[in-house]
């Protein structure tokens, strides 16, 4: 094969394969590109279904049963009953299309020590393992800290400490105590995944964890009534439905609690799809009777998990700003959604996706995808060069020219949805047989140029 055809093939070959190995990355990436018009400006955008395309059902529910309790400190402190250890409730698994690689914004420098200036004490120890009487594996540890108290729950138990001694005021105790005479699965039938919240706009602290006969249908909220976390408790029961609520995670907003749901179906084999709650804070705070809105399973099993956001601090965001839940990056984007939960008419509640950047940021996907193709081009051009050509020039244009090509054409394919879809789709089959080929091909061409160079 003479000089010039060898060196167009090796054009097209280099071309092809880098576009192909690397096209679908810098595609995703551009798609997830976050939009300049993302940050909140006091509107909702149109309720978006994401399976469905069109505007979710609304539901409304009011509490099960309410009421106040008598200090929780002068309650009997009840201890859990012996379990084996176990995990507190059998929770089914989420399935994810998770991929393990190495993480591209890793931190490669320790942080100088003196550049920190919050100092870390108090330091005393927690609940101690078992726990209350539970063995639960795992515990579900989690914490939170007050003006002046700091509250621990694990399965199955809590116990409050003053925050600057480190001193127990109360506990450890099981998470029934705080259930006592409310009645009904809140009360005989508690089943952990417990979350402490301190409300820092209230001064009030928020303990939950779920319940249900069989499986977890209810989660059991109660508010302290002061910013005493030993002091009484706004009680509630809220049914979610017939199905296994699991992983029940909660956030402090100034409209609303805010919570997500995993959802299975009722015996717990099959994962039917996040879902978003918000609880009417107002009236939880004060006692009264009061409802959450959910907008149904969002996006059915095939979407990510997500978590409520959590308000820290004294900032409060925009009048009227919507709660924010982030979704897992399984799909290498961290998909933000906006709940606006609008307690006095529910029908105009909306869970919207607001935006989708990428997991690792578009730039840095795009330099580690260049990086990838240019050690591919670098392989492959030595298997092709040898001591008869001078390549030098030629590697380096074929090198400049690769790298526009397939970033252009990157860039033009991500506004082409359907082309870009059949394209990465096809490239998951298509992709191994290429690279046999031009494997072979570089093999035979190699051994036959030496064969010749030895022969001459």
């Amino acid at each position: 094969m003479n000089d010039r055809l060898k060196f167009l093939v090796l054009i097209g070959v280099l071309i092809t394969l880098t576009a192909l190995t690397t096209l679908p990355q810098i595609i995703e990436a551009k798609r997830s590109k976050p939009s300049a018009n993302n940050n909140y400006s006091g509107t909702v955008a149109t309720p978006l279904n994401i399976v469905q395309n069109k505007r979710s059902d609304v539901v409304v529910r009011g509490s099960e049963r309410n009421d106040t309790s008598i200090p929780v400190r002068e309650m009997k402190q009840l201890p859990m009953g012996g379990h084996e250890k176990r995990e507190a409730a059998k929770n089914p698994k989420v399935p994810h299309s998770h991929k393990d690689m190495p993480d591209p914004v890793v931190q490669s420098t320790v942080t100088d020590s003196s550049a920190m200036s919050a100092a870390i004490t108090p330091d005393f120890n927690g609940i101690s393992f078992p726990g209350v009487a539970c063995n639960c594996a795992p515990p579900d540890t989690n914490g939170e800290v007050g003006s002046t108290q700091y509250v621990q729950m694990v399965n199955e138990g809590f116990q409050v400490f003053d925050k600057t001694t480190g001193a127990s005021l109360l506990g450890p105790s099981g998470i029934q105590t705080v259930w006592q005479g409310f009645g009904g699965v809140c009360e005989t039938s508690g089943d952990g995944d417990p979350v402490v919240l301190y409300d820092q706009l209230a001064d009030r602290w928020v303990i939950t964890q779920f319940a249900g006969a069989s499986v977890p249908t209810d989660e059991c909220i109660a508010v302290s009534a002061t910013g005493d976390a030993t002091g009484a408790y706004h009680r509630y029961a809220f049914h979610l439905g017939s199905n296994f609520f699991d992983y029940p995670h909660l956030g402090v907003w100034p409209d609303a609690y805010y919570m997500s749901m995993n959802v299975f179906n009722s015996s717990g084999t099959a994962f039917l799809g996040p879902q978003p709650f918000a609880f009417d804070r107002s009236k939880m705070l004060a006692g009264l009777p009061a409802t959450f809105i959910t907008t149904g399973i969002t996006g059915g099993s095939s979407e990510e998990v997500y978590l409520p956001a959590d308000l820290e601090g004294g900032t409060l965001p925009p009048v009227g700003a919507p709660g924010v839940f982030v979704e897992w990056p399984g799909n290498a984007t961290y998909r933000v959604f906006r709940f606006h939960a609008d307690f006095a008419t529910p029908a105009n509640s909306t869970f919207t996706l607001a935006a989708a950047p990428a997991a690792a940021g578009f730039m840095t996907a795009l330099l580690l995808t260049l990086a990838q193709g240019v050690d591919n081009l670098l392989v492959y051009m030595s298997l092709f060069a040898d001591s008869r050509n001078e390549l030098d020039l030629r590697v380096f244009v074929t090198l400049a020219a690769c790298a526009t090509g397939w970033c252009a054409g990157a860039f033009w394919l991500a506004r082409r949805s359907p082309l870009a879809g059949v394209l990465r789709r096809a490239m998951r089959f298509a992709l191994p047989f290429l690279l046999i080929a031009v494997g072979i091909y570089m093999l035979k061409d190699t051994v036959t140029d030496v064969i010749e160079h030895v022969a001459s």
